[in-house]
């Protein structure tokens, strides 16, 4: 075995946990259920008030995103082939054809780049998690949840593929590149530092390199400004701001992960005015869940994906599984924020977007309600 064919293998303990969201959950978005739950669009974090204290919300609120919000940086751009990359696993990879391009990973975010850099017209399939409406009649290459279909995959007779290690089998890629289809492997661990690195290997590997370097600049952008409306708003000592932790559930497969420093979903808590308290408890990367780590975080919010909380029945159903979760003040109040399972740790085009809606939820729920 190859040491890139190695690397490809070593799948990330995240996408192990993420890949058992193909067990029967259903990760199309929707209600999470619960006592109070609120369910909206999300306005912009300037136009909220901050209530006088956060803590006496009660209940579960689902923020939602537009996502059919494509603005293309560039109109039908002309890819200047062939395009050589070396790609995240260090492969040298020669792409002379994007007429057919599929771009595959667990939240659609490689899709949705490929339409913002003016390409959309070119992907001939998608995944479950690209849902969007200009691509939603694309036909699937993952007919499983998550899982690709070599089949599914050559009947489209790509000319390039662009993915990750986050959908499996990765055999199923190596066959692909043992066809002799391009196969331009991204990073796959997520967060705000590296968004504007995913965005531009993406349009390199297209032979769009300067449509990638306005989107990247575009995004970071929008994500600047949205995190200093966001800081605006949220209570300037960090002691003040909700004691958060994120939650990666499927209940249906018995699968309960805290996810701490280094798994991107710091960066998102920290990013949305809320506190992290992975660094204060030292809970490192994605581990599974104890009671002794919920008494030592001592949450007062949840942050977790819709399809999550809905495999375990909602709210009740998740207290009732940890049950140390509900002696907490997170809780005991029912204080959990849900967004779509595709959107939430995606870091992609629409990242302010997201970051603004988890932001209101956590800061102004009332306005989602």
């Amino acid at each position: 075995m190859s040491a890139s064919r190695r690397l490809s293998a070593a799948v990330p303990l995240v996408a192990v946990a993420l890949l058992l969201s193909a067990c029967g959950i259903d990760t199309s978005g929707g209600s999470a259920g619960g006592s109070t739950a609120g369910s909206s669009v999300a306005p912009d974090i300037s136009s909220v008030e901050p209530p006088a204290d956060p803590r006496e919300f009660q209940g579960v609120v689902s923020p939602l995103v537009d996502e059919t919000d494509i603005d293309p940086v560039v109109e039908d751009p002309e890819p200047e082939l062939p395009a050589v990359v070396t790609d995240a696993q260090g492969n040298k990879v020669t792409v002379t054809d994007t007429s057919r391009v599929l771009a595959l990973d667990l939240y659609g975010t490689l899709s949705r780049t490929v339409f913002e850099l003016g390409l959309g017209d070119r992907l001939v399939g998608r995944d479950t998690s690209t849902r969007f409406e200009q691509a939603a009649d694309l036909p699937l290459v993952t007919p499983k949840g998550h899982d690709l279909s070599a089949e599914a995959i050559l009947d489209l007779d790509p000319t390039v593929i662009i993915s990750d290690t986050t959908l499996g089998p990765v055999d199923v890629l190596h066959q692909m590149e043992e066809a002799g289809i391009p196969v331009v492997w991204v990073e796959s661990d997520r967060n705000l530092g590296n968004v504007g690195e995913l965005t531009r290997m993406t349009a390199a590997a297209l032979g769009v390199p300067e449509a990638g370097t306005l989107l990247a600049d575009r995004i970071e952008a929008e994500v600047k400004e949205v995190t200093a409306k966001i800081a605006a708003k949220a209570p300037a000592d960090p002691t003040d701001r909700l004691r958060t932790v994120f939650l990666y559930v499927r209940g249906t497969a018995g699968v309960y992960y805290m996810f701490g420093q280094g798994s991107g979903a710091d960066d998102l808590i920290d990013a949305v005015g809320a506190y992290d308290v992975a660094e204060e408890i030292k809970w490192k990367g994605m581990r599974p869940v104890t009671a002794e780590g919920l008494v030592a975080a001592a949450p007062e919010l949840v942050v977790m994906m819709t399809g999550g909380l809905e495999s375990t029945g909602g709210v009740d159903g998740l207290l009732e599984k940890l049950p140390a979760l509900a002696q907490t003040s997170a809780g005991r109040n029912k204080r959990i924020v849900t967004i779509d399972d595709s959107l939430i740790l995606g870091y992609g085009p629409n990242t302010a977007d997201v970051l603004n809606a988890l932001a209101v939820a956590v800061i102004a729920p009332e306005a989602l309600t």
